[in-house]
């Protein structure tokens, strides 16, 4: 079946609750799992008047925030005796950073939330897991 899984998150608790389902899955198939963490891009323009955080600031503090969500799943694995290798990069859509992830890493599926939105409201409003679904070649389950 599945040997190598990525697991996305962002530290919300419908990321913790897919976090938990993918390290279930890959116990009980003997996969390894790659946790990853997408990390934005500076958001202010460099030549605006007013700076509310300087750029090195920005990129340590999103790194940090990351490194604590990587960590929960990097313990969740340990305990369930998955191997779990831990992965950040920026990009201006988690999507993006996801699927180059996934392709790089050899994963061979794509394991991720939902966020649950159905209909008018999914469809304008739409969400990294569906862009993911959209633009990937490597299979994507969603977990509810």
């Amino acid at each position: 079946m599945f040997k190598h899984i990525l697991i996305p998150t962002d530290g919300s608790e419908l990321s913790r609750k897919a976090v938990d389902g993918a390290i279930d899955l890959a116990q009980s198939v003997g996969a390894r799992v790659t946790a990853y963490a997408c990390l934005p891009q500076y958001p202010y323009a460099t030549y605006a008047d007013v700076v509310i955080e300087q750029p090195e600031d920005f990129l340590a503090r999103s790194e940090r925030e990351a490194r604590l969500h990587l960590r929960e799943v990097e313990d969740a694995a340990r305990q369930a005796g998955v191997v779990c290798t831990s992965q950040t990069s920026v990009h201006p859509s988690p999507y993006l950073g996801i699927i180059e992830v996934a392709e790089h890493a050899g994963c061979d599926v794509i394991f991720m939330a939902s966020h649950g939105r159905r209909g008018l409201g999914g469809l304008l409003i739409g969400s990294e897991t569906q862009r993911v679904l959209t633009h990937s070649k490597i299979p994507v389950l969603v977990y509810r």
